[in-house]
Parts: C-alpha cells; structure tokens; sequence
C-alpha cells in the first residue's frame, strides 16, 4: 500500500512527460506527412548513375 504513494505520482508524472513529447513532435511537423515517405521508396530513381555505383556495378559477378 505505501508503494502507491510513490507509484501514482510517477505515473502522472510520466504521462505529462509523454504527453509533452507527443506535442513537441506535433509542433515539429513530424505528422504532417504520413503517406508521402513511405510512398517515395516505391517510386523509380530517376536520376543519373553516379561513377560510385557504376564502379560497385562492376564489382559485382554476373550469375
């Protein structure tokens, strides 16, 4: 019974402390765009071969 006294003020505080963060990432623009990054991987890469990936292209063996 006297753990509760230290374990319900904790708890509160903790979940100030998540509920503080959750804004911090709200006002940071981290959910503003949810759909966009995880659509950007399927999309083909356009842009020119660099002389870094021919020269791994080179390395790898032709099965």
């Amino acid at each position: 019974m006297e753990s509760l006294y230290l374990l319900v003020p904790l708890s509160i505080i903790i979940v100030f402390i998540a509920i503080r963060v959750f804004f911090a990432m709200s006002d940071s623009g981290q959910f503003d765009d949810m759909v966009g990054p995880s659509l950007r991987l399927l999309h083909d890469d356009d842009r020119p071969v660099t002389a870094d990936k021919k020269d791994f292209e080179k390395e790898v063996p032709e099965v």
